[in-house]
C-alpha cells in the first residue's frame, strides 16, 4: 500500500511503516496528507490482518480474490480490506485533485485487529509509542453499515455509536484420567460438555440503551409486520420474552445488539486415543454491553455453570472505552451525503455486537465511529465465516460515499 501511495503522488516523508520490535508480521502503514491546520486531523482506520480461514472447508480459495455473480468472495473482503482499498484510492483521489484541506488527513492500516488477546494491536500500539502520528479530532472506522432488501434495494444505512467489550474466557476441567478401557464416572469432557450446554441454554438480561432503543423503533417501522409486532413488544417496559424468543430466531444480530452474549469457540481436551482426559478447555467469547463490568460476567458464567470443578478464567483483560459523542456536525454530513446516493435511505445509530480497534482510541479520547457506506444483503457478509463476500457495488458505492464524507469534513 505504500507503494501504491508513493505511485500516488505521496512523497517518503509522508509514509511511516512502523512496526514493533520483534513483531515482523505486525506493521502498521500511517499516511499523512498535510491540510492547512485550521482545524484538527481527520484519522480513517482500517485494519488488515484477517482471522484464518481453511481453504478445504471454502468454495473458493479464501486467499485470492474472486469476482462472481456480482459479488467479491475471499478472506477480509468485508473485514476490513474493502475499507482499506477505500481509504487507499480516496487518499490518491484527493492528493491528485491538489486541493489543501483545512485538516490534515491521516490514514492508518493497522494489524493485530482479530488476534485479541495477541502480541501486539497496531492502534494501541501506535498510541502508546507514536501516538502524534494518529492523534486527531475524530475517527472514521469500520462498523455500522447499510441494509439492503432480497431484491438489493437499500433500507437503511447504520452508523455505529458505540461497542460491546470483547472478553475471553477458559473454562477447565482437570481430573487424573487413567486407562480409557476403565471409564470412570468422573471425564473431563463430558464435565465441561455438561457446563457448556448449561451455557448454551442461558441468555443474559435484555438491556436497551438510547441508541439501541432508537434503532428497534426504526426496525419496528420497516421490518415485515410479524416481525415488526415482536420488535414492539420487546420495547415495552415488561419485553414480551415469546416475542423475544421469535426475534432472537428470526435474526442473531437482534439478540446480539441488546444483551451481553457468551459462546463456546473452541475445544481442547485429550491427550491420547486410548486414554481418559486428564484435562478438557474450551475458549468462551464475551461481548459484553457497555456499562456492564466483566467480573460481573464473570460471576454470571460461574453461576450459570454451577460447578465449582469447572475453572472459569479471563482470558487477558478487556479494553473498556466509554461510546462517543455523536457530533452534530459529523452526523450532518453523513446525512447529507448519503441522500446525495440514497435518496430517501435513513441514517440510523447502532450499537455494533462486535468489537473493533475504535476502543483503544475512544478509551483515548479520539471519538471514532463506524461509518462504511457498504451496503450488505440479509444475512450479511459473513465476516469470520465461509465464503466472506461482498457485493461488487457496494464496494464501488462505498468508495463514493467515502470520499464525498471525506470533503465535507475536510473541507467544511
Amino acid at each position: 500500500m505504500a507503494a501504491r501511495l508513493r505511485a500516488g503522488g505521496f512523497r517518503d516523508e509522508e509514509l511511516q511503516i512502523v512496526v514493533p520490535p520483534g513483531g515482523d508480521r505486525h506493521g502498521n502503514l500511517v499516511a499523512r496528507l498535510k491540510g492547512t491546520g485550521a482545524q484538527r486531523p481527520l484519522l480513517l482506520l482500517a485494519h488488515v490482518d484477517v482471522v484464518e480461514a481453511r481453504r478445504e472447508d471454502w468454495v473458493r480459495d479464501p486467499f485470492k480474490l474472486v469476482e462472481e455473480g456480482g459479488y467479491f468472495y475471499g478472506r477480509g473482503v468485508s473485514d476490513d480490506k474493502s475499507m482499506a482499498a477505500i481509504y487507499v484510492a480516496n487518499m490518491i483521489r484527493v492528493r491528485k485533485e491538489g486541493l489543501k484541506p483545512a485538516r490534515d488527513l491521516i490514514l492508518a492500516l493497522t494489524c493485530g485487529e482479530e488476534v485479541t488477546p495477541g502480541p501486539f494491536n497496531g492502534v494501541e500500539y501506535l498510541l502508546k509509542h507514536q501516538r502524534p502520528l494518529i492523534d486527531a479530532e475524530l475517527a472514521l472506522n469500520e462498523g455500522g453499515g447499510g441494509a439492503l432488501t432480497a431484491e438489493g434495494q437499500p433500507l437503511f444505512h447504520r452508523v455505529q455509536a458505540g461497542e460491546k467489550v470483547f472478553q475471553s474466557f477458559q473454562f477447565e476441567v482437570v481430573n487424573k484420567g487413567g486407562h480409557s478401557s476403565v471409564p470412570e464416572p468422573d471425564n473431563a469432557i463430558y464435565r465441561l460438555a455438561d457446563a457448556l450446554g448449561r451455557l448454551s441454554r442461558f441468555s443474559f438480561p435484555l438491556r436497551l440503551s438510547p441508541v439501541t432503543r432508537a434503532y428497534f423503533e426504526h426496525l419496528s417501522r420497516t421490518e415485515k409486520p410479524e416481525v415488526a409486532a415482536d420488535i414492539r413488544a420487546i420495547l415495552r417496559d415488561l419485553p414480551d420474552p415469546d416475542a423475544q424468543t421469535r426475534l432472537w430466531q428470526f435474526s442473531a444480530a437482534y439478540n446480539a445488539s441488546v444483551r451481553t452474549t457468551c459462546v463456546a469457540t473452541q475445544l481442547d481436551a485429550g491427550h491420547a486415543i486410548n486414554a481418559l482426559p486428564q484435562r478438557a478447555k474450551a475458549n468462551v467469547n464475551c461481548r459484553i454491553l457497555p456499562g456492564e463490568r466483566v467480573d460481573e460476567v464473570q460471576a454470571t458464567l460461574e453461576r450459570v455453570v454451577a460447578d465449582p470443578r469447572v475453572k472459569i478464567t479471563p482470558i487477558g483483560q478487556a479494553t473498556e472505552a466509554p461510546m462517543p459523542p455523536m457530533k452534530e456536525s459529523l452526523l450532518d454530513a453523513i446525512k447529507a451525503v448519503n441522500e446525495e446516493i440514497w435518496p430517501g435511505v435513513p441514517v440510523v445509530l447502532s450499537l455494533t455486537p462486535g468489537a473493533t480497534d475504535g476502543v483503544f482510541l475512544n478509551k483515548a479520547g479520539i471519538w471514532t465511529y463506524g461509518v462504511t457506506g457498504l451496503f450488505h444483503p440479509p444475512g450479511g457478509s459473513n465476516g469470520h465465516g465461509l465464503n466472506e463476500r461482498l457485493r461488487v457495488q457496494s464496494l464501488f458505492d462505498a468508495a463514493e460515499f467515502q470520499y464525498r464524507l471525506v470533503r465535507r469534513l475536510a473541507w467544511p
